[in-house]
């Protein structure tokens, strides 16, 4: 499994708007863009990619911009990857299948699967709410001050 930038920004954007949303407010691609130093043209791609994806809903005009379509606690990480990655899992090459079947049925069975099982159902645990909460946490442990 391999996540792009393309993956890695879409949580991280995600993460962002779920810190900063209030009720039905909208959040302009513009200033989660500066928010986390992304290119807002790049960022604009992902939120497509998001939209389609049914993460997020949008709105035109000078009020207009994007809002998680579902509360945090309801969107899993899973969920965000699958709609900016396409397949998170990467499909084996068939020449091993070809001239070794059973060597590519023992490592699909044996490894493969069971790993991927493992990596969707970890992916599917973690909701974005989880996401902000650990992010909160980081940010208290690093504005304690101790004497």
């Amino acid at each position: 499994m391999r996540i792009s930038a393309k993956g890695r920004y879409a949580l991280a954007a995600a993460i962002s708007m779920a810190e900063n949303q209030r009720g039905n407010e909208y959040i302009t691609v513009i200033s989660l863009a500066s928010r986390l130093g992304i290119s807002k043209i790049y960022l604009e791609q992902v939120f497509s990619l998001l939209k389609r994806g049914g993460i997020v809903i949008s709105a035109k005009g000078s009020q207009g911009g994007y809002h998680l379509a579902r509360p945090a606690t309801q969107i899993t990480v899973f969920e965000i990857l699958s709609a900016t990655e396409g397949d998170l899992f990467e499909s084996v090459e068939e020449t091993v299948a070809l001239k070794a079947p059973e060597i590519d049925r023992v490592m699909q069975q044996t490894v493969f699967a069971g790993l991927d099982q493992q990596i969707r159902l970890a992916l599917e645990q973690c909701s974005l709410h989880d996401l902000v909460t650990a992010v909160t946490r980081q940010r208290n442990e690093q504005t304690m001050y101790y004497i």
